[in-house]
Parts: C-alpha cells; sequence; structure tokens
C-alpha cells in the first residue's frame, strides 16, 4: 500500500470513529507528529492555527460548533474540538491545503472564498452518496459500513483528477 493511500485509509477510518460518535484518537505532541509525518509544513501550519483557536476556546471545546463558532452550517451539533480535529484531521489533509485555502486568516467565519463555499456543496453531496451507500443491499458486508470520505476523491489533492489514482 502506497503512502498516499495509506494516509486515505487513515482518514477513511477517522470520519468513520467521527461519524459513530467515539471519541478521536489521542492527539499528539505536535513536535512528535511533525517527525513523524516527517515535519509536513502545511501539517504544521494547520497545527498552529488549531492550536491557537484551541486556546481563544478553552473552557468550551465540548460545546456544539454552531455555539462556539460564527456561520457554522455542517457538523453544528459536533463538539467544537472535534470540530476542529475533522477540519485539521480531515478535510485539510484529503486536500493537502493548509486552513487558509478555504477560510480567510482574520476572519475565519467568512465565506468570501469560493473553496469554503465548494467545500460546502462537497459535504451535501458527500452525505447523499453515504445516504445511498447505507441504502444498498447488494454490496458486499462490511462490519464498518460502507461511507465515502474527502479522501476517496481528494487523496491529498484539491483537483481529484491530479490526485494519484
Amino acid at each position: 500500500m502506497n503512502r498516499r493511500r495509506g494516509a486515505a485509509v487513515a482518514i477513511a477510518c477517522l470520519f468513520a470513529l467521527f461519524a459513530w460518535g467515539q471519541s478521536p484518537p489521542p492527539q499528539q505532541p505536535a513536535a512528535q507528529a511533525q517527525a513523524q509525518s516527517g515535519a509536513n509544513p502545511v501539517q504544521a501550519t494547520n497545527d498552529a492555527f488549531v492550536q491557537k483557536i484551541l486556546k481563544e476556546i478553552a473552557g468550551r471545546e465540548q460545546e456544539p460548533a454552531e455555539k462556539v463558532f460564527r456561520n457554522v452550517q455542517i457538523m453544528k451539533t459536533t463538539p467544537a474540538a472535534r470540530f476542529l480535529t475533522i477540519m485539521n484531521l480531515g478535510y485539510s489533509r484529503a486536500l493537502g491545503v493548509t486552513c487558509t485555502h478555504c477560510h480567510v486568516e482574520q476572519d475565519f467565519s467568512s465565506d468570501d472564498k469560493r473553496p469554503k463555499r465548494a467545500a460546502r456543496e462537497m459535504a451535501v453531496m458527500h452525505r447523499g452518496i453515504n445516504d445511498q451507500l447505507a441504502k444498498m443491499q447488494n454490496l458486499d458486508p462490511d462490519p464498518q459500513g460502507h461511507f465515502i470520505n474527502c479522501s476517496t476523491c481528494h487523496r491529498g489533492a484539491v483537483d481529484p483528477l491530479q490526485s494519484e489514482r
């Protein structure tokens, strides 16, 4: 299994945990995570954003994302800390981008950037596909269920057509 495919599988498992309402795996210290990831500068940038935001919301991490952050339109009831983890380890890794690819750095709630609006549309598509997969009766049984996530197509690239297959 190549490294990119392995990362996609790991992200799929992470999304499955979130979908089932289980707790995410414990966070590694940033230095250890960077050493293991080969000091990925994109991930280091995102980790720094997440750490800054976690400090800003200290004491409110378990409140619903819609109550902690402005302009949350998907995953509204997800606890704020888990919401950040999904954005950091799910969305950004699936596309291989920093937070500021979709977000305005000074105002993460802004909808000014087209990629953020596109991500919301993709999330609606993703949910629809997963709803259809759940209804299918003739797929091979899978105890974890059948689902897709951003990595299913993007595999670390903004443009799925440019991703390694």
